[in-house]
């Protein structure tokens, strides 16, 4: 059993090597795992990313500010619409509670 558990075990099963897809015609049915999803033709984009000046800083600041001044807003309109139900519902509560003695 000693001399058992010292040998590394082999795999059982070789692991398959598939190569890429070059030059064969695939069916409509098989895609290619890198083929690319903006360009079919293979062709290279240059992305250029401007810095920041002081007004774009500025007008993106206040694009955040608007967008969480709606969340705070949605959020508290949510708050206010619950507060006069679950008055309700406390008052009803306390109107079957007095009703049933």
């Amino acid at each position: 059993m000693m001399e058992n558990s010292s040998r590394t075990e082999r795999p059982r099963l070789e692991p398959e090597i598939i190569p890429p897809a070059r030059g064969r015609r695939e069916s409509d049915w098989q895609y290619d795992v890198w083929q690319p999803y903006g360009s079919t033709t293979g062709e290279m984009h240059r992305v250029y990313v401007a810095r920041l000046g002081p007004i774009g800083l500025a007008a993106l600041m206040f694009l955040i500010g608007i967008v969480v001044a709606v969340l705070v807003l949605a959020v508290v309109g949510a708050i206010l619409i619950w507060i006069p139900i679950l008055a309700l519902l406390v008052a009803a509560g306390i109107i079957f509670r007095f009703w049933r003695r």
